[in-house]
């Protein structure tokens, strides 16, 4: 894990409740751009045979392009959860992802185009709580016949299960930073 990443948690995150952290002054609204490279380094160095990173769209676009950038530039695809007049629903593949943090459910896509049999694919995501997006990319991967190489993962939130539910489908998963659990209204670390 990333002690640099650890200590701007603790520093800058703000624990809201017993299970949001948010981190926007540096991760996902406002970014810290060397930051961000820095982290893409650490999760690409833990994978090797990739040669397309996907991601959902919004906040994990920044994380994912810069990894795709550690693999020799390879394309890096996001899914968008948006529908679009240019977008023939006949030509993508879909799925539906609930958000733990919006409560929401949203159907998601990739054109049939970005994303195919021959494809190594790395998942990458800012948060990993329950694993729902996660879950939701590995099955537009497997509508495609795209292999999974595995989750590379900004924060974990690793009290909430999404770790376990990926590595019982033997999905390989690294994350920068792990969160034990919140106590007194403070991020404890792994």
């Amino acid at each position: 894990m990333m002690q640099e990443l650890k200590d701007r948690i603790l520093k800058d995150g703000k624990v809201i409740g017993e299970d949001i952290l948010k981190v926007d002054s540096f991760l996902n609204h406002q970014i810290d751009t060397d930051l961000v490279y820095k982290i893409a380094r650490y999760l690409g160095s833990n994978f090797s045979g990739v040669n397309k990173v996907l991601t959902i769209e919004a906040s994990g676009i920044a994380y994912a392009l810069a990894v795709a950038n550690y693999f020799n530039n390879a394309p890096m695809v996001f899914a968008k959860k948006s529908k679009s007049k240019t977008v023939d629903m006949n030509t993508v593949y879909k799925t539906t992802i609930k958000s733990f943090t919006r409560g929401t459910e949203s159907v998601v896509t990739v054109a049939k185009d970005y994303l195919t049999k021959d494809d190594k694919v790395l998942i990458i995501d800012d948060f990993l709580a329950e694993g729902n997006a996660a879950l939701g990319l590995i099955d537009l991967c497997k509508q495609a016949g795209s292999t999974v190489v595995g989750v590379g993962i900004v924060i974990e939130k690793g009290f909430q299960g999404g770790r376990e539910r990926l590595e019982k489908m033997g999905i390989k998963v690294e994350s920068a930073a792990i969160i034990t659990k919140f106590e007194n209204g403070k991020p404890i670390l792994k």
